[in-house]
């Protein structure tokens, strides 16, 4: 009873474990959704695409691992051992991918947020333009550098008020009609960087999930092994398994 019980608390942490790789993964998605226009290149989602491949053969990977322990089954402690040697190999790839990925993030950030706010239409929004406020509001920046990029937009040429998006403005300005003849009341530091820094942080979110995962794997696969041998080389167990008897 005892042993059914270790066995289910393995599980339980090896679904637990699945459950927050899937997470992580969901959440790269879910991000990354908002910030579409501002980073083309789509390729970025493969680490968290492999995160949440990984997390599902993780709760895979705990039943047979499990099975194997209860059953006493050598080889299926060497299947779980391979197995968890291919997905710690792929979880090290997705690590070496999110640093890759997390330092192209400001070269594409830069390239797509000018073209992004070049399109900008605040009288009838687009996605691209709804984006642009989204981001404004949310990480509280105003333009590209500063609000003064906006002077060079063609919405702003063509409105011809002399004012920015209300997406600009700060929270606590009441009042604010995006006015620059009130500079006071928009949000002083431009987006690209906080754009860069978000998605950098998701990188990074990606990144130290696959380390985790990756060392408790490693750890898992020594104590699978540390069975192995200890199994293999006690006579006493090759006796219970066969059904002989001392002579």
């Amino acid at each position: 009873m005892c042993g059914i019980a270790s066995e289910a608390s393995v599980l339980f942490h090896w679904s637990g474990a699945a459950g927050i790789l899937c997470y992580v993964g969901a959440y790269v998605f879910i991000t990354y959704d908002d910030y579409d226009h501002f980073f083309e290149d789509v390729y970025t989602l493969i680490p968290a695409v492999v995160i949440i491949a990984v997390g599902a053969l993780l709760f895979i990977i705990g039943l047979i691992g499990c099975c194997a322990t209860i059953r006493e089954s050598r080889c299926g402690l060497a299947t779980f051992v391979i197995i968890l040697l291919l997905v710690f190999v792929t979880e090290v790839v997705v690590v070496v991918l999110g640093y890759v990925y997390r330092a192209k993030v400001e070269n594409e950030v830069d390239r797509s947020i000018q073209k992004v706010y070049k399109t900008y239409n605040g009288t009838n929004p687009d996605a691209a333009s709804r984006a642009i406020d989204y981001v404004q509001r949310q990480l509280h920046c105003c333009g590209i550098h500063n609000y003064s990029d906006w002077e060079n937009t063609d919405w702003f040429k063509e409105t011809k008020n002399q004012s920015v998006p209300l997406s600009c403005c700060r929270e606590t300005a009441s009042n604010c009609n995006g006015s620059l003849a009130h500079p006071s009341d928009l949000y002083a530091e431009g987006c690209e960087a906080l754009v860069v820094k978000k998605l950098q942080e998701i990188m990074m979110h990606v990144i130290w999930a696959a380390l985790a995962f990756a060392a408790i794997q490693l750890l898992g696969m020594l104590c699978a092994c540390i069975v192995l041998c200890r199994r293999s080389r006690d006579p006493a167990y090759e006796l219970l398994i066969t059904g002989g008897t001392y002579a």
